[in-house]
């Protein structure tokens, strides 16, 4: 039997779920009243206040970035923010990047990065959790118990750094937070906006049509927030936010083969497994090993570089390869603006910041891999934008990139110009404008340090 959204028992179940925590419609109509009375009265007494104060006056702003480390993209994200904020308006800002779950709340909340390490690992566990709950029905009523549980520990995390502006870049840190907002009366002070980091397939609990501003990666992530409630006037596509140090960096291939100590005339490619060294590395790297070696002239065609992550086991047994073709093997790197800026094409999972950061650099793109649910859609996003190709076999990733080098070097070329032009390189300097454009746009009450309302929390 087919669940239907809008069924009026799903409807009355959620409801008494909502109405119990004190959620649904932010409360029992009894409650409601109270509450807006009470938050009336602290308006008022407020504006009263505020007159004493000096209205509009220069201050360092404070954003909190609310992130998790649910895979290395949510913190890469809020870090190039943070970064972007800092270059573009200096002291205007003081920026937090915070897990306010890890640090204020208890499980399940405050080991989400554990587990999802562990449902990515058992991938068909992860792919029905994530298409489990996608229905809103399902993640309301989980979110709304979660808010019975710790809104009071997710409001003092908030209120203790008094943020002028809020960025949400986690599918999970949009409703509590902006039901705290909504209890303090914060909604037309507090900017609060989304920065989605997945780069095509998408959880709808991305999508709140409270936020102010909805930043998209892709246009087909704003088509389908505009169906889950959102108006266009909410939403920007702007592109996947990448470290400025990235996305500015001017760098020369040459200049730095020479610095990396690589061969300045082979070409390169670059063979990731994600910060953890996941997937089939070994196998892809043994199988580059003999295609890129010309057993006819006894010569290498190309040079391969390999970045393993944390995955100290697997830097030890490649480095203890005899190799026919120049290799240079790395564990956890940092300057991968550098490592992308020598080669010629790379070989990854679907993960949208490297995705993204490849195609900046015009890398053609062999996609191995994939996480089930949000990694998904970023194959065909890939492939059918003619940037790259997918397959999970590791001889035939191996035979493309040697014909990449040989035969197809017309291909090469091609894909690596599609890149570019699917490349956005200012996505966050776009980004963090706009929401400097919104910060503005307050009045300047919203200028002036703010007290707190009545407590969301003391009525759960």
């Amino acid at each position: 039997m087919m669940l239907k959204e809008d069924s009026t028992s799903d409807s009355n179940a959620i409801n008494k779920v909502f109405e119990k925590v004190g959620v649904y419609g932010f409360g029992g109509a009894t409650r409601y009243k109270r509450l807006k009375h009470t938050a009336k009265d602290d308006d008022d007494d407020e504006d009263g206040n505020m007159e004493l104060e000096q209205i509009g006056a220069e201050r360092t702003k404070n954003v909190l970035i609310l992130m998790s480390d649910t895979g290395g993209g949510h913190r890469a994200s809020a870090e190039s923010i943070r970064d972007a904020f800092q270059l573009e308006y200096g002291d205007e800002y003081r920026i937090y990047v915070k897990d306010v779950w890890k640090e204020y709340t208890g499980w399940p909340l405050n080991d989400m990065e554990g587990q999802y390490k562990f449902m990515v690992k058992h991938v068909q566990l992860w792919k029905f959790a994530f298409h489990g709950t996608s229905p809103r029905w399902i993640h309301s009523i989980y979110l709304a118990a979660i808010a019975a549980f710790y809104a009071k520990e997710v409001e003092a995390g908030l209120m203790e750094y008094k943020p002028d502006i809020i960025i949400s870049v986690h599918p999970l840190m949009q409703h509590i937070p902006l039901w705290v907002l909504k209890w303090q009366g914060l909604q037309k002070k507090v900017v609060f906006v989304t920065v989605i980091t997945d780069l095509s397939t998408c959880h709808r609990t991305w999508f709140h049509p409270s936020v102010d501003r909805l930043y998209c990666p892709s246009e087909a992530v704003a088509k389908r927030a505009l169906l889950d409630g959102l108006d266009i006037s909410q939403t920007r596509v702007y592109g996947l936010p990448i470290r400025p140090s990235f996305c500015r960096a001017i760098l020369s291939k040459d200049d730095l083969r020479v610095e990396l100590e690589m061969d300045p005339l082979l070409p390169a490619v670059l063979l990731m497994g994600g910060g953890e060294g996941m997937g089939p590395v070994k196998k892809t790297a043994f199988a580059l090993g003999e295609s890129l070696f010309d057993k006819e002239h006894g010569r290498p065609i190309g040079q391969l570089i390999i970045i393993c992550g944390r995955n100290q086991d697997l830097v030890a047994t490649l480095q203890s390869t005899k190799w026919k073709i120049p290799v240079k093997v790395r564990g956890f790197e940092k300057q991968m603006q550098k490592w992308m800026g020598a080669c010629d094409c790379i070989i990854t999972k679907a993960g949208p910041g490297t995705i993204a950061e490849a195609l900046i650099r015009g890398l053609p793109i062999v996609l191995n891999d994939y996480i089930p649910g949000q990694e998904k859609g970023n194959v065909p996003y890939v492939v059918d934008n003619g940037a790259g190709v997918f397959t999970r076999k590791p001889k035939e990733t191996a035979r493309i990139v040697a014909e990449w080098f040989s035969t197809k070097r017309d291909e090469l070329s091609r894909m690596s110009e599609n890149a570019l032009r699917l490349a956005q390189p200012n996505a966050v300097f776009d980004i963090v404008r706009d929401i400097h454009e919104l910060a503005c746009q307050r009045s300047p009450l919203a200028n002036a340090p703010y007290m707190l309302t009545s407590s969301f929390s003391s009525l759960i």
